[in-house]
């Protein structure tokens, strides 16, 4: 079954290719929906601003069964990403991909990674904190997330702009996308890169201090 991508999605992987080819060193660009809003100046004039589209506010158990809510990642940047710990497809990869950002950056505690479950029946906390001692991540740096469907699916596709199905014909019961989203200290997206391809986790890799030089300006 391949999953019929949403107007954002396909703008999404536009903005992807478009960072890989011509991304090195410059600004990231801020992706996904935006709009203009008026606003009023101080000296009473007034002038079009655009605004962004931002993560909201959630809360969701981690593999401590501690609530975790966006303010966890106030003043970081982080990685986010969907997957379920009985993935048997692109998951491992993804996260092998994934631990390799955070060995290369585990000094810098402004980056942080935000892996959301999918499997709302079977990855409970304690499921996710057997993973994450596996994975060998568990240091709080780097979050596992539990949460309803409601919740997980809906921040997934409408916020994250990640595609996440739940399919019985499918090999694993799930089907869903790739990405590793990158996030600014203001909730933006600011890149999505492909977590089984190496060339764009190298590409993650590169943005990541171009990200962290924006707040050093």
């Amino acid at each position: 079954m391949k999953l019929q991508l949403s107007t954002s999605l396909s703008f999404l992987t536009a903005a992807v290719i478009f960072i890989s080819s011509c991304q090195d060193g410059k600004k990231l660009p801020i992706l996904g929906p935006r709009a203009a809003e008026t606003v009023k100046n101080a000296d009473g004039s007034t002038s079009i601003d655009t605004v962004y589209k931002t993560i909201p506010a959630f809360s969701f158990l981690n593999q401590d069964s501690v609530a975790i809510t966006n303010d966890k990642f106030k003043d970081k940047i982080y990685i986010a990403d969907f997957f379920f710990t009985s993935c048997s497809t692109i998951c491992p990869t993804m996260h092998r991909n994934m631990k390799e950002i955070f060995e290369k950056y585990k000094d810098n505690p402004e980056v942080m990674y935000l892996s959301h479950t999918i499997d709302f029946k079977y990855d409970t906390p304690s499921v996710l904190k057997k993973y994450a001692q596996k994975l060998g991540v568990d240091d709080g740096r780097w979050q596992f997330v539990h949460g309803s469907k409601d919740s997980v699916y809906k921040i997934a596709e409408n916020d994250y702009l990640v595609a996440v199905i739940e399919d019985s014909t499918a090999k694993d019961g799930y089907i869903h996308q790739g990405w590793l989203v990158l996030i600014d200290k203001q909730k933006r997206i600011r890149g999505a890169y492909d977590g089984t391809d190496t060339k764009q986790v190298a590409q993650l890799m590169k943005d990541i201090p171009v990200l962290l030089a924006e707040d050093k300006k």
